[in-house]
């Protein structure tokens, strides 16, 4: 009995009749060419009227193999869910704190405060005061600081007007944008990676259950 081993998928097509070779919506075709274009190999015995019988990769060794890249499927998934939370959360930022900022006793003594004091009140255009995320813990000690000090006050607003730092753009809070924009171009990135390698990881899964149905034992 003839067996031969098959590496390319341009010496399977030469192998099987041309009824099979040419048929491009064969099922077996694709899994076989997605196969053999990873490395893989196909031990075979060929046949002059129909597919070649399949003796390697064997039913048992496909399917410890579909269940090492569904679980390898499974990690990456899990973190593709945690880099679109990233994502999202990034996305929405601003709109969640200026929702928070109404629960924060500060922001209301800030209003208070521009209501009653006009230099307060220039000072915080002159640095274009973050106000917005006063509910953000990282902003929030200096929101604090601004509203109850005035020697810090004004010596923010003279780093905001004098240092080069703030030069093309007076806002003391524009850090909290390009950090914002940063989170939101990193989870871009890793989102799009992962749903590339889940994609590859479905078509390996795919292509493997298909020889499994091919496989003689």
């Amino acid at each position: 009995m003839r067996k031969d081993i098959v590496s390319s998928f341009d010496q399977l097509q030469r192998m099987l009749p041309k009824s099979l070779a040419s048929a491009e919506d064969s099922t077996r075709l694709v899994a076989s060419k997605h196969y053999l274009s990873k490395g893989g190999i196909l031990h075979v015995v060929p046949s002059d009227t129909e597919w070649p019988r399949l003796l390697y990769p064997t039913k048992a060794h496909l399917r410890k193999r579909i269940d090492e890249l569904r679980f390898l499927r499974e990690q990456y998934a899990s973190r593709l869910g945690e880099w679109k939370k990233k994502f999202n959360d990034a996305k929405s930022y601003r709109l969640v704190q200026n929702l928070k900022k109404f629960k924060e006793p500060l922001f209301w003594q800030h209003l208070a405060r521009c209501a009653m004091d006009k230099d307060y009140k220039g000072d915080c255009e002159k640095v274009k005061l973050p106000v917005n995320l006063v509910a953000d813990k990282r902003w929030q000690p200096m929101i604090r600081v601004f509203l109850n000090d005035i020697e810090y006050r004004k010596q923010l607003v003279q780093t905001v007007e004098e240092s080069i730092v703030y030069k093309k753009n007076k806002r003391v809070g524009q850090y909290a944008e390009v950090l914002q924009s940063f989170r939101m171009e990193q989870s871009n990135r890793k989102i799009e990676e992962l749903e590339k390698k889940l994609a590859n990881l479905d078509a390996d899964i795919t292509a493997m259950q298909e020889l499994a149905r091919w496989a003689s034992f």
